[in-house]
């Protein structure tokens, strides 16, 4: 599967957000720190976070960013789709050409774990993490 460390860190910065939305702005740089990313980076995210109208800046002393809707109204795949990261478990990159210019036996396979992927991550928001809802997922018999 391919979900990269910006989808990743993307996610744990916005969790680190939402955790600290009652104090008024949040530096990247404590996020940074909190989160052990590298602040260039967290500002690259957060100008694509805020282009995608999930964040707001403020600037100046005291600045920082804020989430701009509830954290209940922000799903994970949104916060994974601004940042550009897709997600695809493909060999192909979802073109069909996987095996020689044509598709491959288990492609179809794959595509539908893309969606089922998709839709569990559209499914969750970003309240449900920070709250601890998600939990792992028991498999009978296991």
């Amino acid at each position: 599967m391919k979900l990269t460390t910006k989808g990743r860190f993307a996610v744990s910065a916005m969790v680190d957000l939402a955790q600290q939305q009652g104090e008024g702005p949040v530096p990247l740089a404590t996020i940074a720190e909190r989160q052990e990313i590298s602040l260039s980076y967290l500002e690259q995210l957060f100008a694509r976070l805020r282009r995608a109208g999930l964040v707001t800046g403020a600037r100046g002393p005291g600045g920082g960013y804020r989430l701009a809707r509830s954290m209940d109204e922000i799903s994970i795949a949104e916060i994974v789709d601004a940042v550009d990261e897709g997600i695809d478990t493909t060999r192909c990159g979802g073109k069909a050409n996987c095996l020689n210019d044509h598709i491959c036996s288990t492609h179809h396979l794959w595509e539908n774990l893309n969606v089922k992927i998709a839709e569990y991550l559209s499914s969750v928001s970003l309240g449900q993490v920070v709250r601890g809802e998600i939990k792992p997922i028991r498999r009978v018999g296991k």
